[in-house]
C-alpha cells in the first residue's frame, strides 16, 4: 500500500524579531510623536513584513500631534489593505501620496520615517529630521538624511515633509538584513541633543531593548532637550527565507497526497478520473459535495522529496487566489486541508491550441475580441504585479460561454517574492521575447511579447520569427508581416503586430493598456472610414477604362456610318 510521503522543508523558520519603543514629552505640554509597531500573522508577515514606524507632528501647523498619529494608522491599516503583490516600496509610495494629499488639504504636516522587515530584506521609507540607524557589533551607521535647511540658523526648518508640498518626495532605501544587528529610529528630541556617540554607547551598554530606548529618551531629557523625544528599536534574532513559496512551505508543512483512484474519497472530494502528469505537477477531475466539477493539482510521485516543487505549487496557489477575476480560474478556500494540494474549477470549454488544430487560423472578428480580451487579462495581472511567463495558446481557454480564462501559473513571478531565476528562461522558446535569452529580468513586457506572438500564430498559422528551439541560436531582425499568410488582415492590424513583435522592447507597446488602448482606436478609425469611390481609389484603372470604353464606341460608330 502507498504511503504519502512528506516533504522535508529546512528547519529554519521565518523572521525572528525581537523590538521595544518609547515616547516621553519632556517639558512639553502635549506629546506630538508618534510610534507604530505592526506585527502581522506569520502568512501575512511572509508577503507584506513588519512594520515599525516614527513620526514627529510638526508643532507650528493646525495639529502635530494629530499628523503624526493620523499619519502612523493610515501606514499601519492602509499598507496591510494593498494587493500583497504589490512591491514594499510601490505600496507605501501610493499610500504616502494619499496621506500627503490628506495632511495638506488639513493644514498639517509631520516627519515620517519607517521600516518594513521581511524575509531577509529591510525597506526604508523617509522624510523629515527623524533619523535611522543600523548597529552591529559597535558599530553604528546613519541611513537616513536630515531634510532641513542646511544653513546655520535654519537647520531646525523643514524643507521636506508630509503634508509640505502638493508632491511629497520619499527617500527609498532597500538593503539586506544582517543577523544580530539593531534597527533603530530616533526623532530629533534624542539625536539632536545626544549626538551619535552616545546613542552608540547606549546600545553597546545596553542588551536589554527596554532598557535601551528608555535610557536614550530619559538620557535626551535630562541632557537639556525641550522638544518630545521617542526611539524605537528592533533587533535581529534571525533571518527569513528568500522567498514567499519557501515560507508557505514552512507555514503549512502539509504531506502530499497518495497517488488517487478513481471512485476513491479524499478529504470530501469524489476523485473521478486522473487526467495526466507532467514535469511539475500531477492532475484529477474530482467532484464537490454539489457534483460539481473541479480540478485538484498536486506534485506528481518523482517530486514527492523535492522541497522546490512544494514551494511552486504553494506559490501557485498563492497567485491565483490574489488575482481573482473574469479572466482566471476559480480558487477553491479548502478549509479542511490536510495534504498539499489545491483545487480550482473546472471550465468546459477547449484551449486555443485545441481549436487552432481543429479550426485552423481564426477569423478576424473573433481574434479581435480575444485580442482585447487577452490584453484586458495581462492588464489585471501585471497591475497586481504578477508576470505569468508562459502565455501561449495551450494556455489560453474559452469556454463553453465564450469567456477567455488565463490558465497555468507554475511559472508565474512576483519581484520580491519570488525566487531568482539566475540563467533560466522559463517559457516555450517560440513565446519568449529577445530580451529574456539576453538576460533580462521578468517583466511585463515579457508577457505583451507572448501575447504577441500568440495572436500572430492564431491569426497566420505560423511564427513572426520561425519556429524557436530551445537549442536553437536565436536572431530576431523584422517579424515577417502578416499580410504574408493572411492578405485578408487589416493594415492597422499589421501594423499593431508589427509594433508588438519588435526585437527592442523600446520599439513596442509600454503597457497591456497602451496596446489595449491602440486597438480600440484602431477599430474605431475603422469603422469611420467611408468606403471610397472606385475613381478615389484607383483612378488610372478608371481612366483607362473609360478611354478604351470610348474608343470602342467610337469604333463602333464608325463601322455603323462605314456600312451605310
Amino acid at each position: 500500500m502507498n504511503q504519502p510521503l512528506t516533504l522535508k522543508p529546512e528547519p529554519a523558520v521565518g523572521l525572528q524579531l525581537r523590538f521595544a519603543e518609547f515616547s516621553a514629552s519632556g517639558p512639553r505640554a502635549e506629546n506630538q510623536d508618534a510610534t507604530r509597531l505592526v506585527t502581522p500573522a506569520p502568512a501575512l508577515a511572509a508577503s507584506k513584513g513588519y512594520v515599525f514606524a516614527l513620526a514627529d507632528g510638526v508643532s507650528q501647523c493646525v495639529d502635530g500631534g494629530l499628523a503624526s498619529r493620523s499619519t502612523l494608522q493610515a501606514l499601519a491599516m492602509d499598507y496591510y489593505s494593498t494587493p500583497e503583490t504589490w512591491g514594499i516600496a510601490q505600496a507605501l509610495d501610493r499610500l504616502l501620496l494619499a496621506q500627503n494629499r490628506w495632511l495638506q488639504a488639513n493644514g498639517l504636516l509631520t516627519t515620517l520615517s519607517a521600516l518594513v522587515l521581511r524575509g531577509r530584506r529591510f525597506t526604508l521609507a523617509h522624510v523629515g529630521d527623524c533619523r535611522v540607524y543600523r548597529w552591529l557589533d559597535g558599530t553604528l551607521q546613519r541611513i537616513t538624511e536630515d531634510h532641513v535647511w542646511e544653513q546655520p540658523d535654519m537647520q531646525h526648518v523643514l524643507k521636506r515633509a508630509l503634508g509640505l508640498d502638493q508632491y511629497v518626495v520619499m527617500d527609498y532605501r532597500d538593503a539586506e538584513l544582517r543577523e544580530g544587528e539593531r534597527l533603530l529610529l530616533v526623532s530629533d528630541g534624542v539625536w539632536a541633543v545626544l549626538g551619535d556617540d552616545r546613542i552608540r554607547s547606549t546600545l553597546n551598554e545596553q542588551n536589554d531593548l527596554d532598557a535601551a530606548v528608555r535610557t536614550l529618551v530619559q538620557s535626551a531629557h535630562l541632557a537639556g532637550s525641550q522638544d518630545n523625544a521617542s526611539a524605537v528599536l528592533i533587533e535581529v534574532l534571525q533571518l527569513g527565507s528568500d522567498t514567499l513559496g519557501d515560507t508557505l512551505l514552512q507555514l503549512q508543512q502539509w504531506p502530499v497526497p497518495p497517488p488517487l483512484k478513481p471512485g476513491q474519497h479524499f478529504e470530501g472530494w469524489k476523485v473521478q478520473s486522473r487526467l495526466g502528469d507532467s514535469r511539475q505537477s500531477q492532475l484529477y477531475r474530482v467532484y464537490d459535495g454539489q457534483q460539481q466539477p473541479w480540478l485538484l493539482k498536486t506534485l506528481p510521485e518523482t517530486r514527492h522529496d523535492d522541497n522546490s516543487a512544494g514551494q511552486a505549487l504553494l506559490l501557485e496557489e498563492w497567485f491565483l487566489r490574489r488575482v481573482a477575476g473574469r479572466f482566471f480560474p476559480e480558487v477553491h478556500p479548502l478549509a479542511d486541508r490536510q495534504h498539499l494540494y489545491y483545487v480550482m474549477r473546472e471550465y468546459p470549454g477547449q484551449t486555443l491550441a485545441q481549436t487552432f488544430a481543429r479550426q485552423g487560423p481564426m477569423a478576424l472578428t473573433p481574434w479581435l475580441t480575444l485580442a482585447r480580451d487577452l490584453l484586458s487579462a495581462l492588464g489585471l495581472l501585471h497591475r497586481r504585479n504578477i508576470v505569468h511567463r508562459d502565455i501561449k495558446p495551450e494556455n489560453l481557454l474559452i469556454d463553453e460561454d465564450g469567456e477567455l480564462r488565463v490558465l497555468d501559473f507554475g511559472l508565474a513571478f512576483c519581484p520580491g517574492l519570488s525566487p531568482a531565476t539566475l540563467g533560466d528562461v522559463p517559457g516555450t522558446p517560440s513565446y519568449i521575447a529577445p530580451e529574456a535569452f539576453e538576460g533580462a529580468e521578468p517583466a511585463a513586457s515579457l508577457d505583451l511579447y507572448a501575447a504577441s506572438v500568440t495572436l500572430y500564430y492564431l491569426l497566420t498559422g505560423h511564427y513572426p520569427y520561425g519556429e524557436i528551439e530551445a537549442f536553437q541560436h536565436r536572431r530576431f531582425a523584422r517579424p515577417v508581416p502578416a499580410s504574408r499568410y493572411r492578405p485578408d488582415v487589416p493594415e492597422w492590424i499589421e501594423r499593431h503586430l508589427d509594433q508588438a513583435l519588435q526585437a527592442e522592447p523600446g520599439k513596442r507597446f509600454e503597457t497591456a493598456e497602451h496596446w489595449l488602448s491602440q486597438l480600440q482606436k484602431g477599430e474605431v478609425a475603422t469603422l469611420n472610414i467611408r468606403p471610397r469611390p472606385l475613381l478615389e481609389r484607383e483612378p488610372v484603372k478608371v481612366w483607362r477604362t473609360v478611354a478604351l470604353l470610348s474608343l470602342l464606341l467610337n469604333l463602333v460608330l464608325w463601322i455603323w456610318l462605314f456600312r451605310r
